[in-house]
C-alpha cells in the first residue's frame, strides 16, 4: 500500500483531483466538467496500473 501513497504519479493525479473538485463546486455544469472528471479517473488509473506493473517487475527481477 506504500507504494502505491508515497508513488510520484499517484500523488499528482490525487492533487489534480482537488482541482476537478473545485471546478465542479465553482464552475458551470457543462459537457467541459464531464471531461475534467473522465480524464482525471483516467489519469489516476493509469498511475495506479504504472505503480502495479513496476512493482510486478520488481518481484520478477527478485
Amino acid at each position: 500500500m506504500r507504494k502505491y501513497l508515497f508513488s510520484g504519479a499517484v500523488l499528482a493525479a490525487i492533487f489534480s483531483g482537488i482541482g476537478v473538485v473545485r471546478a465542479t463546486i465553482s464552475g458551470p455544469r457543462d459537457w467541459r466538467l464531464l471531461l475534467m472528471w473522465i480524464s482525471w479517473a483516467a489519469s489516476l488509473a493509469i498511475a495506479i496500473g504504472t505503480v502495479a506493473e513496476d512493482a510486478k517487475l520488481g518481484e520478477l527481477e527478485e
